[in-house]
C-alpha cells in the first residue's frame, strides 16, 4: 500500500506541474496578444495623428496658395457668402465647403482671412516705398520724401500735401498750408473730402467736382502696381494699349524655356476689369496705418463712399459716365482685348460671321434658281 501511494504521488505533481505550465504559458500568451493589440491600436493613433497632421497641413497649403484671391474674396466683393464672384476667384471653395465638417470650414476661413491680411499687408509696404518714389520722381520735393521716415511723408512734406490736400481746398495758399497742418477749423481734413490725388492732374474743378475724378497718375500706378505687377506700372501712357499686360498674360503661361513663371495678383483672381471695390482697395492704402479712424479721418466710411460712387449713382446719365470710367480703367490697366465686351451686331460684322452668312445666302440663291 505504501508503495503504491508512493508511486501516485509524483504522477499527481507531475499533473500539477503540467497544469501549472500550461496556465503560465496561456498568461504569456494573452500578455503577447494583449501587447500586439495595443502596438495595433498605438499604430493606428498614430496613423490619425498623422492623417489629421496632413490635413491640417493640407488646409494651409490650400489657403495660403490663395492668399491674394483671399483679397478680392473679403476686401473686394460685396459679400462673404458663396456669391458667383467669390466661386469665380477661388474655384475650389464650392467642392471644399460642401466636403467639410464645420470646423475645418471655420478653419479654412480663418486661414483665408489671415491670407488677406497678410496680403493687404503685403500691398502696403510695397506701396509705400513705390509711392514715395514716383512722388519724388514727379513733383521732387526737397527734402525728399523717405518711405522709411514717416516724419518725411503727409502734410509736414509739401509734395505729400499737395496730394492729399482736400479737393475744395487749395494748397497753394499759405492759410491753407498752416491751417490743415494745425488743424485749425475750416481745414481739419476728414472721409467728408476727396484728396486731390484721386484727380487728374491732381486738381479739381470746384464746379464740377466729378471731372477728373479718379484718373490721376499716381492712382493709376499704385492699381497697376498691385493688381498686374510694379513693371507694368511704369508704363501708363496712352489710352489703354495694354501691350505690357498682354505680354506679362503671355509670359506668365510659359517662359521662353517651358518652366511657367509667377502669375499676378489679377491672373491669379481671374480679374479682367476694373471693378469699383478694387479701385476703393488700392485708393485706401494710402493709408499709412490701418487702424479703423485715423484722427479725424475714417477710412471704413471713405471706402464706402467710394464705393457708392460707383454703385449708387443717382440716375441714368450718373451710371452712363460712371460706366464710361470704369472702361477707361480695363483699357488702362488690362488693354482693348476684352473679347467678352463685343455686342452681337459687332460679332456678327466681323468677316468670319460675315463669311459663313454669305455662303449660305449664295447656296440659298443657288437653290432657288435650280
Amino acid at each position: 500500500m505504501s508503495h503504491k501511494g508512493s508511486t501516485s504521488e509524483p504522477h499527481v505533481e507531475d499533473r500539477q506541474d503540467n497544469r501549472s505550465q500550461r496556465s503560465q504559458a496561456a498568461e504569456v500568451s494573452l500578455q503577447a496578444r494583449q501587447r500586439r493589440k495595443i502596438a495595433q491600436l498605438e499604430g493606428k493613433l498614430v496613423t490619425l495623428e498623422s492623417g489629421r497632421r496632413s490635413k491640417k497641413s493640407r488646409r494651409t497649403t490650400m489657403c495660403r496658395k490663395e492668399e491674394r484671391s483671399g483679397v478680392l474674396l473679403l476686401y473686394l466683393i460685396p459679400s462673404r457668402t458663396l456669391s458667383p464672384k467669390m466661386t469665380e476667384a477661388l474655384s475650389w471653395l464650392p467642392t471644399k465647403a460642401t466636403e467639410m465638417d464645420y470646423d475645418d470650414y471655420s478653419h479654412m476661413l480663418k486661414l483665408l482671412r489671415q491670407g488677406a491680411d497678410s496680403a493687404r499687408g503685403d500691398d502696403t509696404s510695397k506701396l509705400k516705398a513705390l509711392v514715395a518714389e514716383w512722388v519724388n520722381r514727379e513733383f521732387k520735393p526737397d527734402p525728399p520724401v523717405d518711405a522709411d521716415d514717416k516724419h518725411s511723408r503727409g502734410f509736414t512734406n509739401d509734395a505729400c500735401g499737395k496730394l492729399l490736400c482736400p479737393a475744395e481746398l487749395d494748397w497753394s495758399n499759405p492759410v491753407v498750408r498752416a491751417g490743415i497742418r494745425d488743424r485749425s477749423d475750416g481745414h481739419i481734413v476728414t472721409d467728408l473730402s476727396f484728396p486731390a490725388f484721386l484727380y487728374d492732374k491732381y486738381t479739381a474743378n470746384p464746379n464740377d467736382l466729378e471731372e477728373g475724378l479718379f484718373k490721376s497718375r499716381v492712382l493709376l500706378q499704385a492699381y497697376k502696381a498691385v493688381f498686374t505687377s510694379p513693371s507694368s506700372a511704369k508704363d501708363i501712357e496712352g489710352d489703354g494699349d495694354g501691350i505690357d499686360v498682354i505680354q506679362n498674360n503671355r509670359r506668365a503661361n510659359k517662359s521662353a524655356f517651358g518652366v511657367k513663371v509667377k502669375k499676378h495678383v489679377a491672373q491669379i483672381i481671374k480679374m479682367k476689369k476694373v471693378t469699383p471695390r478694387s479701385i476703393a482697395y488700392i485708393v485706401c492704402q494710402s493709408v499709412t496705418s490701418w487702424r479703423s479712424v485715423d484722427g479725424d479721418f475714417d477710412y471704413e466710411q471713405f471706402w464706402r463712399t467710394i464705393v457708392d460712387f460707383f454703385e449708387r449713382a443717382p440716375g441714368r446719365a450718373a451710371q452712363r459716365r460712371v460706366d464710361v470710367l470704369l472702361e477707361w480703367w480695363t483699357r488702362k490697366v488690362f488693354g482693348r482685348n476684352n473679347r467678352n465686351d463685343l455686342t452681337s451686331t459687332a460679332k456678327a460684322n466681323m468677316s468670319v460671321n460675315a463669311l459663313a452668312r454669305q455662303r449660305a445666302q449664295r447656296d440659298d440663291a443657288a437653290f432657288d434658281s435650280s
